[in-house]
């Protein structure tokens, strides 16, 4: 397989594996604590859904072709709490990421070196998708790091769990050693 398709395979299962741990996070709690805040200053984490897929409608949409800034993009409305139902926030979420995975599906290997803009700023396709690759695990970790919070010691890790770092690698090194992706065993756990 060419580099650049198991470049955007890699892409695919990474993003799948954020998403779903960002859901997994979100399903732990109660509908009313995903509106909360703590201050002022800090974002919920519907403000924060919100926000990703704002950005992923934005930046996604006419990928190759439009600036990924839209003008009807409205970024610092992104940043306000409404009312809406948890429902409603999962449809938002999905929205968002739906655009992400469709204009990651549609993307020919060879089109990773074309010349897209983000603010009028020229990069490369690849370059623009690396910036999300931060960008969104980023938003991510704020989630499970604020549902963490908000859960208290109800929370079921979504990771190797506090002081079972030794078994999990003992499970992991008595395999025998193969080639394949990080996301195919987790991805595996967390449905």
């Amino acid at each position: 397989m060419e580099t650049n398709s198991i470049y955007l395979e890699s892409v695919k299962k990474q993003m799948l594996y954020y998403k779903t741990i960002g859901e997994k996070a979100m399903d732990q709690l109660e509908p009313e604590q995903l509106f909360s805040s703590v201050n002022e200053d800090t974002n919920s984490i519907a403000v924060i859904v919100k926000h990703m897929s704002g950005n992923m409608l934005s930046r996604w949409t006419d990928f190759l072709t439009t600036d990924g800034e839209k003008q009807w993009r409205n970024r610092d409305g992104e940043f306000e709490n409404s009312n809406d139902t948890k429902e409603e926030l999962l449809k938002i979420w999905n929205n968002g990421w739906d655009c992400f995975f469709n204009a990651i599906q549609s993307l020919l290997p060879e089109q990773l070196s074309q010349i897209i803009y983000i603010r009028n700023e020229g990069q490369t396709a690849m370059d623009a998708i690396n910036r999300q690759l931060a960008h969104y695990p980023y938003h991510i970790g704020q989630i499970v790091f604020y549902a963490k919070m908000l859960k208290q010691s109800e929370w079921n890790s979504l990771s190797i769990a506090k002081n079972k770092s030794n078994n999990y690698n003992a499970d992991k090194f008595s395999k025998e050693k193969s080639l394949k992706h990080f996301t195919d065993d987790e991805l595996d756990k967390l449905q």
